[in-house]
């Protein structure tokens, strides 16, 4: 299984601040979006490690798969927002999955974060929400994930 990720990939570039600004988060998109359908053609298993905080972002990927026979499963990790924030002013910026955002970024991403429903196709909900059960493999061709 391959991992993509903004994060990962900014601090490859040795981006080490957040947020991005918009021309370099555009480049990164355009280069991530590129390797995912390189990937799904080639056969491989891809988590999207992407915030994914809309439901226009998450049907845009959706119709970016639907063409190659993939049916993205959703993982979305349910969090009070008081540990969100926590969690976020903890962060320490040593590596790539520990980006830290001033506490006013992050309370605003989190307020504005719009929480993936079952209309938009399969959905897993870890944590706060009774987690859904997963797809049976007969629904997809391929397992490409979206972590939110």
């Amino acid at each position: 299984m391959v991992r993509l990720s903004f994060d990962q990939e900014a601090w490859r570039r040795g981006i080490q601040a957040m947020p991005l600004p918009t021309d370099v988060h555009e480049q990164i998109e355009q280069e991530l979006r590129a390797r995912l359908l390189a990937l799904v053609a080639a056969g491989a298993d891809v988590v999207l490690d992407f915030s994914f905080w809309s439901k226009r972002a998450r049907l845009e990927y959706r119709d970016l798969l639907r063409p190659l026979g993939v049916v993205p499963v959703t993982i979305y990790l349910a969090t009070p927002r008081a540990v969100a924030l926590e969690r976020m002013e903890a962060r320490s910026q040593e590596h790539a999955d520990d980006y830290a955002l001033p506490a006013d970024v992050a309370a605003e991403y989190f307020d504005h974060f719009e929480p993936p429903t079952a209309d938009e196709g399969p959905l897993i909900v870890l944590g706060a929400a009774p987690a859904a059960p997963e797809p049976s493999p007969s629904t997809r061709s391929r397992n490409v994930r979206v972590a939110e």
